[in-house]
């Protein structure tokens, strides 16, 4: 009974985890590009990082079974690669959260940098600051707040993802049964007990996130 109450959460964690750093990444990266470019066409780029915010997500689910099933080239080119398909795996998982996730963070950091006081980038440059010293030492800095609160909405997308997870990477238990996975199932077989502790388990992770997010606004 123990072991399998926590695999879900482990494995949910383990997910947003590993999920969530690659957002961030990203979307630091990202969002301070659109931030500061400007050229034709960027508000179909735009809209193409924004669209899994409104797509169902079992939409979502379904167009990464397309991307990366064993009949694309994608998927083809990962099974020689690394001898098995990536659907249905613990990567699986990672990558429909990844996607889910990926919006918030590249709109708040994009919100940030945007936010950014351009005179003082200029001062940076003046002082002899390249473009790498001037994105890591004067603009995350700045930006800062926004990257937080980014993070911990992706985070929490990410930890809370269910329909593409369920359509790529299954409910295998172990392996890809996740949190939210768990509950529907356990649900459906009408194992409300234990429904009910994933259910406080994920309240009370989504809580102590809120709670960074008011406390960090706070203090900066």
């Amino acid at each position: 009974m123990t072991d399998h109450f926590w695999d879900p959460v482990k494995l949910s964690l383990e997910v947003a985890v590993v999920s969530g750093c690659i957002v961030l990444v990203l979307g630091l990266f990202i969002g301070h590009w659109m931030a500061k470019a400007s050229f034709k066409g960027k508000a179909v780029i735009e809209t193409l990082f924004l669209l899994p915010l409104v797509l169902p997500p079992t939409v979502v689910g379904f167009l990464l079974l397309v991307v990366f099933g064993k009949k694309s080239p994608v998927g083809q080119f990962i099974e020689w690669l690394f001898h098995q398909p990536i659907i249905f795996t613990w990567w699986a998982a990672v990558l429909a959260a990844l996607v889910v996730a990926f919006p918030l963070m590249y709109q708040s950091a994009k919100a940030g940098f945007e936010g950014v006081d351009r005179d003082v980038e200029d001062a940076a440059r003046v002082d002899g600051a390249n473009n790498l010293q001037l994105f890591l030492l004067v603009s995350i800095p700045l930006a800062l707040r926004s990257i937080i609160s980014g993070g911990i909405l992706s985070f929490a997308r990410a930890l809370g993802e269910f329909g593409a997870t369920l359509m790529f990477a299954g409910n295998i238990p172990g392996k890809t049964q996740t949190i939210p996975t768990a509950i529907y199932v356990a649900i459906d077989s009408g194992n409300m007990q234990l429904a009910w502790l994933w259910v406080l388990c994920m309240i009370g992770i989504s809580f102590l996130m809120i709670s960074f997010i008011q406390l960090a606004k706070r203090k900066s």
